[in-house]
Protein backbone atom coordinates (compact mmCIF):
# COMPACT_ATOMS: atom_id res chain seq x y z
CA UNK A 1 0.00 0.00 0.00
CA UNK A 2 1.18 3.38 -1.25
CA UNK A 3 0.41 7.21 -0.44
CA UNK A 4 0.14 9.93 -2.72
CA UNK A 5 0.37 13.68 -1.21
CA UNK A 6 -0.33 16.34 -3.31
CA UNK A 7 -0.11 20.30 -3.16
CA UNK A 8 -3.62 21.70 -4.98
CA UNK A 9 -3.30 24.86 -6.35
CA UNK A 10 -5.18 27.14 -3.74
CA UNK A 11 -5.29 24.75 -0.64
CA UNK A 12 -3.25 25.02 2.20
CA UNK A 13 -2.88 21.66 3.44
CA UNK A 14 -1.82 18.14 1.49
CA UNK A 15 -4.60 15.56 0.62
CA UNK A 16 -3.24 12.30 1.51
CA UNK A 17 -4.44 9.04 -0.61
CA UNK A 18 -3.93 5.56 -0.48
CA UNK A 19 -3.79 3.99 -3.72
CA UNK A 20 -2.33 0.84 -4.63
CA UNK A 21 0.18 1.40 -6.76
CA UNK A 22 3.96 1.54 -5.73
CA UNK A 23 7.21 3.44 -7.39
CA UNK A 24 8.89 1.55 -10.00
CA UNK A 25 12.22 2.68 -10.75
CA UNK A 26 14.92 2.40 -13.53
CA UNK A 27 18.36 3.58 -13.94
CA UNK A 28 21.59 2.49 -15.26
CA UNK A 29 22.37 -0.44 -12.49
CA UNK A 30 19.13 -2.49 -13.24
CA UNK A 31 15.44 -1.76 -11.77
CA UNK A 32 14.03 -2.61 -8.36
CA UNK A 33 12.31 -0.25 -5.62
CA UNK A 34 13.46 2.71 -4.09
CA UNK A 35 17.05 4.19 -5.45
CA UNK A 36 18.00 1.00 -6.80
CA UNK A 37 20.82 -1.38 -7.20
CA UNK A 38 22.19 -0.28 -3.73
CA UNK A 39 25.16 -2.57 -3.72
CA UNK A 40 26.58 -0.33 -6.51
CA UNK A 41 25.75 3.12 -4.71
CA UNK A 42 25.97 2.20 -0.81
CA UNK A 43 28.40 5.04 1.18
CA UNK A 44 28.88 5.00 4.99
CA UNK A 45 26.01 7.38 5.99
CA UNK A 46 26.51 10.67 8.06
CA UNK A 47 29.54 11.41 5.48
CA UNK A 48 29.64 14.83 4.82
CA UNK A 49 28.31 15.90 1.21
CA UNK A 50 30.87 18.35 -1.04
CA UNK A 51 29.21 20.19 -3.39
CA UNK A 52 31.40 22.02 -5.58
CA UNK A 53 29.12 24.81 -6.29
CA UNK A 54 25.19 26.27 -6.04
CA UNK A 55 24.95 24.27 -9.11
CA UNK A 56 25.69 20.43 -8.77
CA UNK A 57 26.25 17.72 -11.11
CA UNK A 58 24.26 14.33 -11.82
CA UNK A 59 27.41 12.43 -10.35
CA UNK A 60 27.73 15.09 -7.21
CA UNK A 61 23.99 14.51 -6.32
CA UNK A 62 23.94 10.51 -7.01
CA UNK A 63 26.98 10.37 -4.40
CA UNK A 64 25.30 12.73 -1.84
CA UNK A 65 21.90 10.49 -1.71
CA UNK A 66 23.97 7.73 -1.55
CA UNK A 67 25.31 9.03 2.31
CA UNK A 68 21.66 9.19 2.88
CA UNK A 69 20.73 7.21 6.05
CA UNK A 70 18.40 4.57 5.28
CA UNK A 71 16.32 4.34 7.80
CA UNK A 72 12.75 6.61 7.75
CA UNK A 73 12.92 7.13 11.19
CA UNK A 74 16.23 9.05 11.02
CA UNK A 75 16.91 12.27 12.54
CA UNK A 76 20.23 12.77 10.69
CA UNK A 77 20.55 15.42 8.14
CA UNK A 78 20.39 14.44 4.87
CA UNK A 79 20.13 15.66 0.65
CA UNK A 80 16.80 15.80 -0.04
CA UNK A 81 15.98 16.36 -4.28
CA UNK A 82 13.06 18.52 -4.65
CA UNK A 83 11.22 18.55 -7.80
CA UNK A 84 9.96 22.58 -9.05
CA UNK A 85 8.77 21.55 -12.24
CA UNK A 86 6.18 24.36 -14.16
CA UNK A 87 4.82 25.11 -17.41
CA UNK A 88 3.83 28.30 -19.04
CA UNK A 89 0.30 28.75 -18.70
CA UNK A 90 0.16 28.82 -22.70
CA UNK A 91 2.36 25.52 -23.10
CA UNK A 92 1.08 23.68 -26.80
CA UNK A 93 1.16 20.10 -24.74
CA UNK A 94 -0.77 21.06 -21.78
CA UNK A 95 2.19 19.80 -19.30
CA UNK A 96 1.80 20.13 -15.88
CA UNK A 97 4.64 19.93 -13.25
CA UNK A 98 2.59 17.44 -10.67
CA UNK A 99 2.09 15.49 -13.94
CA UNK A 100 5.67 15.41 -14.97
CA UNK A 101 6.92 14.74 -11.31
CA UNK A 102 4.57 11.31 -11.03
CA UNK A 103 5.85 10.08 -14.75
CA UNK A 104 9.64 10.45 -13.79
CA UNK A 105 11.32 11.72 -10.78
CA UNK A 106 14.63 11.29 -8.92
CA UNK A 107 13.88 8.70 -6.15
CA UNK A 108 12.97 10.13 -2.73
CA UNK A 109 12.08 13.23 -4.73
CA UNK A 110 9.21 15.89 -3.19
CA UNK A 111 7.38 17.70 -5.04
CA UNK A 112 6.89 21.88 -4.34
CA UNK A 113 4.27 23.55 -6.58
CA UNK A 114 4.56 27.04 -7.45
CA UNK A 115 1.42 27.43 -8.47
CA UNK A 116 0.25 26.33 -4.71
CA UNK A 117 3.22 27.73 -2.61
CA UNK A 118 2.44 31.15 -3.34
CA UNK A 119 0.60 34.45 -1.75
CA UNK A 120 -2.76 33.40 -1.92
CA UNK A 121 -4.04 36.96 -1.26
CA UNK A 122 -1.81 38.54 -4.10
CA UNK A 123 -3.63 39.29 -7.64
CA UNK A 124 -0.40 38.16 -9.14
CA UNK A 125 0.45 34.68 -9.78
CA UNK A 126 4.07 33.67 -7.92
CA UNK A 127 4.29 36.31 -5.30
CA UNK A 128 6.08 34.76 -2.44
CA UNK A 129 4.00 33.65 0.93
CA UNK A 130 4.14 34.05 4.46
CA UNK A 131 7.04 32.47 6.68
CA UNK A 132 4.35 30.90 8.18
CA UNK A 133 2.84 29.19 4.87
CA UNK A 134 6.27 28.36 4.04
CA UNK A 135 7.28 26.87 7.25
CA UNK A 136 3.62 24.51 6.78
CA UNK A 137 4.67 23.65 3.25
CA UNK A 138 8.03 22.79 3.79
CA UNK A 139 7.12 20.34 6.87
CA UNK A 140 4.52 19.17 4.81
CA UNK A 141 6.89 18.01 2.22
CA UNK A 142 8.97 16.25 5.22
CA UNK A 143 12.28 18.38 5.13
CA UNK A 144 14.46 19.83 8.32
CA UNK A 145 16.00 22.91 8.38
CA UNK A 146 19.30 20.84 8.66
CA UNK A 147 18.33 19.13 5.42
CA UNK A 148 20.23 19.75 1.94
CA UNK A 149 18.13 20.50 -0.81
CA UNK A 150 18.82 19.92 -4.22
CA UNK A 151 16.19 21.73 -6.44
CA UNK A 152 15.91 20.62 -10.28
CA UNK A 153 13.40 21.12 -13.05
CA UNK A 154 11.52 18.52 -15.91
CA UNK A 155 14.32 16.67 -18.69
CA UNK A 156 11.83 18.97 -21.31
CA UNK A 157 13.20 22.21 -19.90
CA UNK A 158 16.65 21.50 -18.06
CA UNK A 159 16.80 24.96 -15.98
CA UNK A 160 13.66 26.60 -15.86
CA UNK A 161 11.53 26.59 -12.79
CA UNK A 162 13.72 25.28 -10.36
CA UNK A 163 16.50 28.35 -9.97
CA UNK A 164 12.87 30.22 -8.48
CA UNK A 165 12.13 27.81 -5.81
CA UNK A 166 16.09 27.74 -5.06
CA UNK A 167 16.15 31.13 -4.66
CA UNK A 168 12.76 31.16 -2.28
CA UNK A 169 14.69 28.56 -0.26
CA UNK A 170 17.20 31.10 0.25
CA UNK A 171 15.13 34.25 0.80
CA UNK A 172 13.18 32.05 3.61
CA UNK A 173 16.93 31.57 5.10
CA UNK A 174 17.20 27.53 4.38
CA UNK A 175 20.95 27.14 4.91
CA UNK A 176 21.77 24.15 2.29
CA UNK A 177 20.40 24.90 -1.16
CA UNK A 178 21.52 23.60 -4.59
CA UNK A 179 20.42 23.41 -8.00
CA UNK A 180 20.50 20.31 -10.48
CA UNK A 181 22.46 20.91 -13.73
CA UNK A 182 20.30 19.30 -14.63
CA UNK A 183 17.63 16.65 -14.68
CA UNK A 184 17.99 16.06 -18.46
CA UNK A 185 21.46 15.03 -17.87
CA UNK A 186 20.39 12.55 -14.97
CA UNK A 187 18.30 10.74 -17.12
CA UNK A 188 20.42 10.98 -20.27
CA UNK A 189 22.93 9.53 -18.05
CA UNK A 190 21.39 6.63 -16.55
CA UNK A 191 20.72 7.51 -13.24
CA UNK A 192 17.74 5.82 -11.11
CA UNK A 193 14.51 7.54 -11.54
CA UNK A 194 11.02 6.53 -10.37
CA UNK A 195 7.35 6.74 -11.31
CA UNK A 196 4.31 6.29 -9.93
CA UNK A 197 2.22 6.76 -7.02
CA UNK A 198 4.86 8.79 -4.43
CA UNK A 199 5.09 6.74 -1.06
CA UNK A 200 4.08 8.08 2.35
CA UNK A 201 5.96 11.57 3.37
CA UNK A 202 7.09 11.61 7.32
CA UNK A 203 6.07 15.34 8.01
CA UNK A 204 8.11 17.45 10.11
CA UNK A 205 8.11 20.61 12.46
CA UNK A 206 9.92 22.99 9.78
CA UNK A 207 10.44 26.15 12.43
CA UNK A 208 8.83 29.13 11.04
CA UNK A 209 11.80 31.37 9.47
CA UNK A 210 12.73 35.10 9.12
CA UNK A 211 11.77 36.77 5.93
CA UNK A 212 15.09 38.63 3.93
CA UNK A 213 13.52 41.40 2.13
CA UNK A 214 17.18 42.68 1.19
CA UNK A 215 16.77 39.74 -1.87
CA UNK A 216 13.32 41.12 -3.01
CA UNK A 217 12.51 44.35 -5.05
CA UNK A 218 8.93 45.81 -5.15
CA UNK A 219 6.75 47.39 -7.78
CA UNK A 220 6.93 50.67 -5.97
CA UNK A 221 10.75 50.76 -6.18
CA UNK A 222 10.90 49.58 -9.69
CA UNK A 223 8.59 52.56 -10.75
CA UNK A 224 10.69 54.82 -9.41
CA UNK A 225 13.94 53.31 -11.33
CA UNK A 226 12.21 53.38 -14.01
CA UNK A 227 11.20 56.70 -13.78
CA UNK A 228 14.47 57.99 -13.35
CA UNK A 229 15.85 56.28 -16.21
CA UNK A 230 18.56 58.50 -18.23
CA UNK A 231 17.97 61.19 -15.74
CA UNK A 232 20.75 63.13 -14.16
CA UNK A 233 21.97 61.85 -10.87
CA UNK A 234 20.13 58.46 -11.09
CA UNK A 235 21.13 55.25 -9.14
CA UNK A 236 21.98 53.46 -12.27
CA UNK A 237 20.44 50.19 -11.37
CA UNK A 238 20.08 47.95 -13.91
CA UNK A 239 17.01 45.93 -14.74
CA UNK A 240 17.21 42.53 -16.45
CA UNK A 241 14.54 40.50 -18.54
CA UNK A 242 14.83 36.94 -18.79
CA UNK A 243 11.53 36.78 -21.01
CA UNK A 244 12.21 36.16 -24.69
CA UNK A 245 13.37 38.87 -27.36
CA UNK A 246 10.47 39.31 -28.64
CA UNK A 247 8.21 39.69 -25.61
CA UNK A 248 10.96 42.07 -24.38
CA UNK A 249 10.70 44.40 -27.98
CA UNK A 250 6.52 44.00 -28.01
CA UNK A 251 6.60 41.95 -30.86
CA UNK A 252 5.25 39.24 -29.52
CA UNK A 253 2.25 37.99 -27.30
CA UNK A 254 2.75 37.27 -23.41
CA UNK A 255 1.47 33.92 -22.33
CA UNK A 256 -1.31 35.43 -20.39
CA UNK A 257 -4.19 36.78 -22.50
CA UNK A 258 -5.07 40.37 -22.84
CA UNK A 259 -1.43 41.44 -21.19
CA UNK A 260 0.37 43.72 -23.47
CA UNK A 261 3.90 43.07 -23.84
CA UNK A 262 6.97 45.10 -23.86
CA UNK A 263 9.54 46.16 -21.39
CA UNK A 264 10.19 48.41 -18.47
CA UNK A 265 11.99 51.33 -19.52
CA UNK A 266 16.14 50.99 -19.74
CA UNK A 267 15.97 47.31 -18.40
CA UNK A 268 18.03 44.37 -20.45
CA UNK A 269 17.10 41.71 -22.63
CA UNK A 270 18.82 38.31 -21.62
CA UNK A 271 16.36 35.85 -22.49
CA UNK A 272 16.75 32.50 -20.43
CA UNK A 273 17.50 30.34 -23.36
CA UNK A 274 20.78 32.56 -23.97
CA UNK A 275 21.80 31.42 -20.54
CA UNK A 276 21.61 27.42 -21.21
CA UNK A 277 23.31 25.20 -23.13
CA UNK A 278 21.42 24.35 -26.62
CA UNK A 279 21.86 21.03 -26.48
CA UNK A 280 21.78 19.64 -22.97
CA UNK A 281 19.98 22.65 -21.33
CA UNK A 282 22.20 23.00 -18.60
CA UNK A 283 23.28 26.34 -16.98
CA UNK A 284 26.52 27.62 -19.25
CA UNK A 285 30.05 27.71 -17.57
CA UNK A 286 30.47 30.46 -15.94
CA UNK A 287 33.22 32.23 -18.07
CA UNK A 288 30.63 32.30 -20.64
CA UNK A 289 28.03 33.66 -18.74
CA UNK A 290 30.30 36.51 -17.76
CA UNK A 291 30.71 37.07 -21.42
CA UNK A 292 27.04 36.67 -22.28
CA UNK A 293 26.77 39.74 -19.74
CA UNK A 294 29.64 41.86 -20.72
CA UNK A 295 27.96 41.98 -24.40
CA UNK A 296 24.33 42.81 -22.86
CA UNK A 297 25.88 45.71 -20.93
CA UNK A 298 25.65 44.84 -17.91
CA UNK A 299 28.13 46.45 -15.41
CA UNK A 300 29.43 44.27 -12.15
CA UNK A 301 30.21 47.24 -10.42
CA UNK A 302 26.12 48.59 -10.39
CA UNK A 303 23.35 46.76 -8.78
CA UNK A 304 21.02 44.78 -10.45
CA UNK A 305 17.30 43.83 -10.59
CA UNK A 306 15.87 40.40 -12.04
CA UNK A 307 12.34 40.27 -13.54
CA UNK A 308 10.65 38.29 -16.22
CA UNK A 309 7.12 37.22 -16.54
CA UNK A 310 6.27 36.26 -13.11
CA UNK A 311 9.14 36.56 -10.84
CA UNK A 312 10.18 32.45 -11.78
CA UNK A 313 13.04 32.58 -14.78
CA UNK A 314 14.12 35.93 -13.35
CA UNK A 315 15.65 33.50 -10.49
CA UNK A 316 18.05 31.93 -13.40
CA UNK A 317 19.27 35.39 -14.15
CA UNK A 318 20.07 35.83 -10.35
CA UNK A 319 21.87 32.24 -10.13
CA UNK A 320 23.94 33.01 -12.95
CA UNK A 321 25.49 36.39 -11.78
CA UNK A 322 26.17 34.13 -8.77
CA UNK A 323 27.61 31.49 -10.88
CA UNK A 324 29.37 33.95 -13.52
CA UNK A 325 30.71 36.04 -10.19
CA UNK A 326 29.56 39.08 -12.25
CA UNK A 327 29.15 41.84 -9.68
CA UNK A 328 28.06 41.78 -5.74
CA UNK A 329 25.46 39.13 -4.94
CA UNK A 330 24.24 41.87 -2.00
CA UNK A 331 23.44 44.43 -4.76
CA UNK A 332 21.53 41.58 -6.58
CA UNK A 333 17.86 41.41 -6.40
CA UNK A 334 14.46 39.80 -8.04
CA UNK A 335 11.04 41.78 -8.69
CA UNK A 336 8.75 39.21 -7.26
CA UNK A 337 6.35 41.13 -9.30
CA UNK A 338 7.90 41.19 -12.89
CA UNK A 339 6.07 41.56 -15.75
CA UNK A 340 2.63 40.46 -14.86
CA UNK A 341 2.26 42.62 -11.98
CA UNK A 342 4.05 45.80 -14.13
CA UNK A 343 2.07 45.54 -17.36
CA UNK A 344 -1.07 45.86 -15.07
CA UNK A 345 -0.32 48.83 -13.10
CA UNK A 346 1.38 50.94 -15.68
CA UNK A 347 0.41 51.49 -19.46
CA UNK A 348 2.60 52.51 -22.28
CA UNK A 349 0.64 56.10 -22.18
CA UNK A 350 2.78 56.46 -19.15
CA UNK A 351 5.86 55.69 -20.53
CA UNK A 352 6.55 53.10 -18.56
CA UNK A 353 6.25 50.21 -21.05
CA UNK A 354 8.63 50.54 -24.11
CA UNK A 355 8.42 48.76 -27.07
CA UNK A 356 11.75 47.89 -29.56
CA UNK A 357 11.22 50.18 -32.86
Amino acid sequence: MAFVRMFSAGRSCARVARVELAPTSTSRFGSGSGFGAKEKMMATPGQPRAFSSYFVSPKELETALAKNAISKISTAPRTVPLCAAWFLPNDPQKRTGHAVFQEKRIPSARFFDLDAVKDNESPYPHMLPSAERFAQVMGELGVNPEDEIVVYDTAELGIFSAPRVGWTLKVFGHPKVHILNNFKLWVEEGYPTESGAVQEIRPTQYTVPKFDAAKVVDFAEVRDIARDYGKEGAEGVQILDARSAGRWAGTAPEPRPGLPSGHIPGSFSVPIDDMLDPDTKTLLPAEQLRQLFLERGVDPKKPVISSCGTGVTAAVIDAALNEAEHGDPETHRLYDGSWTEWAQRVTEADGLIKKAH
